[in-house]
C-alpha cells in the first residue's frame, strides 16, 4: 500500500510561468529578513493535472503520449510529474532512489513529450517511506545531515528542471516534520535557485500551511487542498461551494499577509461514496460515487474562479499506468472518463 499511502499524504504540482531567480527585495517579512517579490501576472489562471509515477520507467512507457494529450484535451495547460525518493525510517539521516523512482532519462522524455503536446511542466519531487507511512513524520535524528542529502536530492532535480526547459519546481512536499526549520530550508532554496532561474513553491498540507516560516524565499504558496467539506456524502454542488466559503476567506486574509498568491499544488476526490468527508483517503468506501467527484469539481471551481489571490489548481490525478494501480479506476481520483472530466471541459473551456 505504499503509493496509496504517499497519495494520502500528498497525493502532484505546481504550475507557475517563469520568473528570474534574482528578484528584489518586497519588504521585510516576519523577522526581518529580505523578502522575494514574486511576479504576480506569472502565477495566475494555473489549470493543471498531475501524473504520477511509481516505477522507474514509468513516464517513458507508451502510455506517456496518450495521457499527455487526453490531459491537454480537458483544458489543462499544465502537468506535473513526481519523481520520488525513500528513505526507511523517518529518522533517517538521508533518502535515496529505488526501483519506484522515475529515472532520469524517462522524467526528461516525458517533458519532452508534454512541451510538445502544448503542456508547461512542473517537476514536483516527493520524499516518502520505504514501508509507508506518513511523511509528515519524517523527523530526522541529525537535520544537519538530513538537510544536506535533501538539498543534493533536490538540486539534482533542480539542474534537470533547468536542462528541459521545465516551467516549475517544488521544493517539497508535505514535509510537516521538517519545515518548520526555516533556517534549513531557506539554505536549500539559496542551492535551488543557483542551478534553476524558474519559479519555485513549496507544497504543504492544508494544516501545514500556516506553520511554515519561509514562504517570502518562494514566489507562490503552495497548498495540497484536501480540505473535509462535510460529515456526509453530498451530491450538493451548491453546498459544497458554501462549505469553501470560510476556507477561502482565511486564505484570501493569508495571501494578503504574505504578498504571495495562493496555488492548490494537489487538490482531488476519489469517485467513492462520502469523498469529499475526507478527500485526502483512497478508500472512504468501497460504494462508486462519480456523481459526489463531479459536485466536488464543480464546488471547488465554482467556490474560488476570479479569486484574484488564487493561482489555480493542479488536480491529483489522472489514469494510473498499466498494472500499478491498487484502486480500481471506478474508484480512484482519476476524473477521465468520469462527469468530473465534463466539469474539468466546462471551466477549462474544452
Amino acid at each position: 500500500m505504499r503509493r496509496a499511502v504517499a497519495a494520502l499524504t500528498a497525493a502532484a504540482a505546481l504550475f507557475l510561468a517563469g520568473c528570474s531567480s534574482d528578484g528584489s527585495s518586497g519588504g521585510p517579512p516576519e523577522g526581518g529578513r529580505e523578502s522575494r517579490t514574486p511576479r504576480e501576472g506569472k502565477v495566475s489562471d494555473i489549470r493543471g493535472i498531475t501524473l504520477p509515477a511509481w516505477n522507474t520507467d514509468d513516464y517513458s512507457r507508451p502510455e506517456a503520449a496518450t495521457y499527455l494529450r487526453q490531459i491537454a484535451a480537458t483544458g489543462a495547460g499544465w502537468v506535473t510529474f513526481t519523481p520520488t525518493w525513500y528513505q526507511d525510517r523517518v529518522t533517517d539521516p538521508a533518502m535515496r532512489v529505488t526501483d519506484e523512482t522515475a529515472g532520469d532519462d524517462s522524467l526528461r522524455h516525458i517533458i519532452g513529450l508534454a512541451h510538445e503536446a502544448g503542456l508547461k511542466t512542473m517537476i514536483k519531487p516527493h520524499v516518502d517511506l520505504v514501508k509507508g507511512g506518513d511523511r509528515g513524520e519524517i523527523r530526522p535524528a541529525d537535520p544537519d545531515a538530513w538537510f544536506g542529502a535533501y538539498t543534493r536530492f533536490l538540486t539534482h532535480y533542480a539542474r534537470l528542471a533547468a536542462d528541459t526547459g521545465a516551467e516549475q519546481l517544488s521544493v517539497g512536499t508535505e514535509l510537516a516534520g521538517t519545515s518548520r526549520d526555516g533556517a534549513h530550508w531557506r539554505e536549500v532554496v539559496a542551492a535551488v535557485r543557483k542551478v534553476y532561474r524558474g519559479p519555485l513553491t513549496y507544497a504543504a498540507n492544508y494544516d501545514e500551511y500556516r506553520r511554515i516560516p519561509f514562504w517570502d524565499a518562494l514566489d507562490v504558496i503552495g497548498i495540497d487542498a484536501y480540505w473535509p467539506l462535510g460529515d456526509r456524502a453530498t451530491t450538493d454542488a451548491g453546498r459544497l461551494r458554501k462549505a469553501w466559503e470560510p476556507i477561502a476567506d482565511e486564505l484570501a486574509a493569508f495571501s494578503a499577509r504574505h504578498h504571495r498568491k495562493i496555488l492548490f499544488t494537489e487538490a482531488g476526490y476519489v469517485s467513492q461514496r462520502g469523498t469529499t468527508t475526507a478527500p485526502y483517503s483512497w478508500t472512504v468506501s468501497e460504494k462508486p460515487a462519480t456523481d459526489e467527484q463531479a459536485a466536488a469539481y464543480e464546488a471547488l471551481l465554482a467556490a474560488l474562479d476570479g479569486k484574484e489571490w488564487w493561482a489555480g489548481v493542479c488536480w491529483w490525478m489522472w489514469d494510473d499506468w498499466p498494472d500499478a494501480g491498487e484502486t480500481a479506476k471506478r474508484l480512484a481520483y482519476t476524473p477521465h472518463g468520469k462527469p468530473a472530466e465534463k466539469v474539468l471541459r466546462k471551466w477549462w473551456g474544452k
